[in-house]
């Protein structure tokens, strides 16, 4: 048989306890008759003796059972031994007293701590322990009544064997649960270490990427030319080299992040609100953007603006982090897909708990139908990270039509975190 486990332990404990502080009340309550029947002399010695072994041995498993019930549960002598003083008090008081009703906890224990073998046991032996001391010491009762403790003891043995196969049941059906959910939690997070990293290749390795094949491609038509320009031939294989050296940075900043993170036991990029909120890792999101803006409009045709919160808003890196990644997706998407001429961002707080920030472009417009829990199927995989990012802020996206009914408009609404600072 397995080991209990410690819901089964408690269970276990608080049923023993019941029953020894039952037989120190009885106990407590009939051995002063069992002193008084007891004959003069030895008798009342031996009586006194079984008296104190019984209620302190009682008292001793009540108050202490984790300490000395194990004892109990290997040795079920001890439990034969106290069976043995207890027939003595019985014998003493007579079964008319309430020390009678001790000896139907004996099988209701040994059910509960050694199961039906246990139980059938002590139940046989303190019933033939009854049925003796009543044909002893009353010799002319009914036989009805001669019967009664006995048939109680069958039954308590029986109830304390059947809460026992209770308790086994219900610890493994526990225990199976628990499993359960260590293993769906496992899953859990091997899905949402895998979506991050999925965001992550997404918003940088592959875009630089992509951003090379699109140089490589303009440096293999300029070559392919009649004459091709020199200066025009170098300037794009330096713009593929240092694409190139850049897609090899990100990677190896990624895969950084990742072994850092097997060494530590967390994931690679956790959860900002359980980041620690210290000034070290404070970034200027002001600065930040007007800095993607300035990078956008040198590698693209696009008219960028960018309208910076007021003054300086130093945020925690992970939030930071989130709001600059969903911003430089949507500039990215206007600038690939849009067919956009300008662009604008814009970034103010509202009454110094909420961040808005938009970014807006005078393009084609988002795709028909497009809805959030379709993007996946879509292949929209930069606008299911820009919403799992919200997610992780708890900010709220949205994403629609820009002003008169034209372009794309996105919207993100940060609650500021409590450790914000304002330059």
């Amino acid at each position: 048989m397995p080991p209990p486990l410690p819901i089964q332990v408690n269970a276990v404990q608080a049923m023993c306890r019941q029953v020894f502080g039952f037989r120190l009340a009885m106990i407590a309550v009939a051995a002063p008759a069992a002193l008084l029947n007891a004959s003069p002399g030895l008798g009342v010695r031996l009586v006194g003796a079984a008296v104190v072994v019984t209620f302190m041995g009682s008292y001793v498993l009540f108050r202490d059972w984790e300490r000395f019930g194990p004892l109990l549960l290997r040795h079920p002598t001890l439990l034969l031994a106290d069976t043995m003083f207890g027939a003595l008090l019985l014998i003493s008081a007579g079964p008319d007293t309430t020390l009678a009703y001790v000896s139907v906890c004996t099988p209701l224990l040994a059910g509960i701590v050694y199961g039906w073998r246990g139980a059938a046991f002590f139940a046989s032996l303190q019933g033939l322990i009854l049925l003796l001391v009543h044909a002893t010491l009353g010799p002319g009762e009914d036989v009805a009544e001669s019967l009664l403790l006995p048939g109680l003891c069958v039954i308590t043995g029986a109830v304390g064997s059947t809460l026992r196969n209770l308790l086994l049941r219900f610890g493994t059906a526990t225990e199976a649960l628990a499993a359960t959910r260590a293993r769906l939690a496992v899953a859990e997070a091997v899905n949402a270490e895998r979506a991050e990293l999925a965001r992550e290749l997404h918003d940088s390795v592959a875009k630089t990427l992509h951003g090379v094949a699109l140089a490589a491609d303009a440096l293999s038509r300029t070559a392919a030319s009649p004459a091709p320009d020199p200066a025009t031939l170098r300037a794009q294989a330096d713009l593929v080299a240092r694409a190139a050296r850049r897609a090899a940075a990100e990677s190896r900043d990624l895969l950084t992040d990742l072994r850092r993170a097997s060494r530590e036991g967390e994931p690679s990029r956790p959860d900002p609100a359980a980041q620690p909120r210290g000034r070290a890792a404070r970034v200027d999101l002001a600065a930040e953007l007007k800095a993607r803006a300035a990078d956008l409009e040198t590698r693209s045709p696009l008219r960028t603006t960018c309208e910076p919160p007021p003054s300086p808003l130093l945020l925690p890196h992970p939030e930071a982090h989130h709001i600059l990644t969903i911003v430089t997706e949507a500039l990215e998407n206007t600038a690939r897909h849009a067919q956009a001429t300008q662009v604008r961002i814009r970034a103010a707080t509202d009454g110094g708990d909420t961040l808005r920030i938009t970014v807006e472009d005078d393009g084609r417009g988002l795709p028909e139908g497009l809805r959030v829990p379709s993007l996946r199927h879509r292949g929209h995989f930069g606008l299911l990270g820009m919403t799992e990012r919200a997610g992780f802020l708890g900010a709220r996206l949205h994403l629609g039509p820009g002003e008169h009914g034209r372009g794309t408009r996105v919207r993100l609404e940060v609650p500021l975190p409590t450790g914000k600072e304002h330059g």
